[in-house]
């Protein structure tokens, strides 16, 4: 090294003893005194050059044993001491080693387990610098934002180009204060989380780290709710309407009215009966999706169950000039709750026969299908249901034709009530429709064996 401590003590040592030799030759005539001075010099110059050569090793090995204080393999490495101030920082820094190592490995602990704890947590976790660039991310965020290549030091808009999330992340770091807000994130789905961002900070660098709860299930749970109630009065206004205005009529003179007062009392009773089918239904449904407790599940015959509900619904099918038929029945059962399932049958084939074309067809098929499953289809020529709404045919009060489901009586609470009790049974239900040529219901359960 050209700026070695030994290269620049000889230097300066050489510097210094040469105008004491350039006076020597000048003004001392003596060859010897001469000769003896260089000498001298050299003899100066050699032990400048063995002292500092000495200092520049101890400098270097204590260099050397700083450089390896925190890898573990030089662990074991001596220092040399003595009674020099070399020595005393030697023994300094030998006092300090273990210090150190373990507080680096105790620093090394802890950040192995919070990146370990960040990354497994459901909840997206995001943490940006002052210039919202990218420090940590885990899976969870990556899965919200639909970006699983996500990197640190990443600008935050390049990921989520969502004006929201920027800028509350922005706020944060500014203000240094803690900010709780709910977004809908463009780059997903509708999806709506609880983002709740605080500032991260120290002596040389400002941030910010946000949790991402999501919310979507709760927020969907709240507008169901809220559209619940909001169909539950809407379906009890109108025949409460209907019969007050007829009550108020007849108590005005209808009662006078001998050629009317006998239809206004039928069109009474009659909304009264539909009061009383929309509240038995949201009864049963109720019961449902409460989940009590039912009796033991018993096995139950499907060739009996279907017949049992054709045979219920042939006069209202006869009235319509609806032909009624079943295919081959085998002899398989299910396991479950007999009133349910007969209840569930009967509504679908309610709706085929209400929702059908005069002089149209509806058919009951049952087979047997791989994986012990059984599959019973409902179906008819009915009109049919629009792409869109076939999503939506189980929720409750949702109607595709309501002029037409409220002319035929339908609470619209009957599909939602098939679809639970179906679930109940740990089956499920699936629907086919095309516009103008029919619908067809699927249920499909377990198969039960009864050893015979």
């Amino acid at each position: 090294m050209r700026d070695s401590i030994s290269r620049k003590a000889l230097v300066i040592a050489a510097a210094a003893a040469a105008p004491l030799l350039l006076i020597i030759f000048v003004w001392v005539p003596s060859q010897q005194v001469r000769i003896l001075s260089v000498v001298v010099a050299l003899s100066g110059l050699s032990v400048v050059w063995l002292v500092a050569r000495a200092a520049a090793r101890r400098i270097n090995g204590l260099a050397a044993f700083v450089d390896g204080m925190l890898d573990h393999g030089d662990a074991g490495q001596k220092l040399q001491t003595g009674d020099d101030e070399f020595g005393s920082l030697a023994r300094s820094l030998s006092r300090m080693t273990p210090r150190i190592a373990e507080l680096v490995s105790r620093l090394s602990v802890e950040l192995t387990r919070r990146e370990a704890v960040l990354a497994s947590m459901t909840e997206a976790v995001l943490a940006v610098d002052a210039q919202l660039n990218v420090t940590f991310c885990n899976h969870s965020f990556q899965q919200a934002v639909g970006d699983h290549h996500t990197a640190e030091g990443v600008p935050l808009i390049r990921i989520v180009r969502d004006p929201g999330l920027f800028r509350v992340l922005k706020q944060v770091v500014d203000s240094g204060e803690t900010l709780r807000e709910r977004l809908q994130l463009s780059a997903t789905e509708a999806r709506t989380f609880e983002v709740c961002a605080a500032p991260l900070s120290n002596s040389t660098s400002r941030g910010a780290i946000a949790i991402l709860y999501d919310v979507t299930p709760q927020e969907r749970l709240e507008r169901v709710k809220r559209d619940f109630i909001a169909n539950v009065s809407h379906e009890f206004r109108t025949p409460l309407a209907t019969i007050r205005g007829y009550a108020e009529t007849l108590l005005d003179g209808g009662l006078e009215d001998h050629q009317n007062r006998r239809k206004f009392v039928e069109i009474i009773q009659a909304n009264g009966v539909r009061l009383n089918n929309i509240a038995a239904d949201l009864l049963t449904l109720s019961e449902l999706e409460a989940g009590r407790p039912e009796p033991d599940p018993g096995p139950i015959p499907v060739s009996d169950a279907v017949y049992g509900a054709i045979h219920a619904v042939e006069p209202a099918a006869r009235l319509r000039g609806l032909a009624l038929s079943a295919g081959s029945i085998p002899d398989v059962y299910i396991l479950g709750y007999g009133i349910r399932f007969e209840q569930a049958l009967l509504n679908l084939l309610d709706n085929a026969i209400k929702f059908n074309r005069d002089n149209g067809e509806v058919r009951v098929e049952v087979r047997a299908v791989p994986d012990s499953r059984v599959e019973i289809s409902v179906s008819d020529t009915g009109v049919g249901i629009p792409p869109e709404d076939l999503s939506r045919v189980f929720e409750r009060f949702y109607r595709v034709d309501k002029a037409r489901s409220r002319q035929v009586g339908g609470t619209g609470l009957g599909l939602s009530i098939v679809k639970h009790a179906i679930e109940q049974m740990n089956g499920a239900i699936a629907v086919e429709s095309r516009l103008g040529s029919g619908t067809r219901f699927t249920i499909t359960l377990p198969q039960f064996d009864t050893g015979k």
